[in-house]
């Protein structure tokens, strides 16, 4: 089975920071964009990541402009938004738009990390095919 990719999107670097040292010492890895062009710019050119975990906020364009653009090119991603700034609006618009949880800020570490391990199962399940044996 191939390795769980992780793409963290946050314009707080510090949090950012933080939270991919934390979530590797849980074994998993992850990748970062402090914005949503550079989180679709790091999707379009490395191997698609299976879980992104996106703020709302951020600059230029947000979080829900990325989930929406990050779907339709890759209808398989699994997204979760961890946000402090959250409405029950964008909460009803993420979930229409496909997102598998929406959290709000602050979470504890063994929350988000068992949120991406379900996304995860849930990607891996989806794609697939029965019959066929990973290994």
């Amino acid at each position: 089975m191939k390795a769980l990719r992780v793409l963290l999107v946050d314009d707080e670097e510090e949090f950012l920071k933080t939270l991919a040292a934390r979530l590797q010492l849980r074994d998993l890895p992850s990748d970062t964009a402090k914005n949503g062009a550079e989180a679709l710019e790091f999707v379009e050119r490395q191997v698609e990541p299976d879980v992104v975990v996106l703020d709302l906020r951020l600059p230029g364009m947000d979080g829900l402009e990325v989930l929406r653009q990050a779907k339709k090119a890759y209808p398989d991603i699994e997204v979760i938004i961890l946000t402090g700034y959250g409405t029950k609006a964008a909460e009803a618009e993420a979930r229409k738009l496909g997102v598998f949880d929406y959290l709000q800020k602050p979470v504890t570490i063994d929350v988000l990390a068992e949120k991406i391990k379900s996304a995860y199962r849930r990607k891996l399940a989806r794609t697939t095919a029965p019959g066929v044996f990973s290994e």
